[in-house]
């Protein structure tokens, strides 16, 4: 081993210990959405296919006097996209800690990302 490759490797141990409790989760997510073949949510557009994969934080139903919505945020390590399902009032395994990959064509309401109606895929329970 060359002291570079040594520095290198005392570098990351350290950055280890001294990384916070949320850093170490966002990279955690970042790496099993790169797994996953999934875009990063910070790199999602407007009008753009997506594939995003991370873990929701909360699900809350919105009711509204037209049209009930539920809707999820998504946290990949990088930012949050929110899954919205429009007319539904509740989903069998959409509940927060919950880990997803979800498809569908980005939107942005009041500057956040959005996906409406999303195709989803719940991964098994850890």
């Amino acid at each position: 081993m060359t002291t570079d490759e040594g520095r290198g490797s005392l570098r990351r141990m350290l950055r280890r210990l001294t990384a916070s409790e949320a850093e170490i989760e966002a990279q955690q997510l970042q790496r099993e959405s790169a797994r996953c073949g999934a875009v990063p949510v910070l790199q999602c557009a407007r009008g753009q296919v997506v594939s995003v994969s991370g873990r929701l934080r909360t699900v809350v139903y919105t009711p509204r006097t037209n049209l009930p919505a539920l809707e999820a945020d998504l946290y990949d390590g990088t930012d949050v996209v929110t899954l919205v399902w429009l007319g539904r009032r509740h989903i069998v395994g959409i509940e927060p800690g919950r880990h997803l990959t979800a498809q569908g064509r980005v939107a942005v309401r009041d500057d956040r990302k959005v996906i409406y109606n999303p195709y989803y895929e719940l991964e098994p329970p850890k």
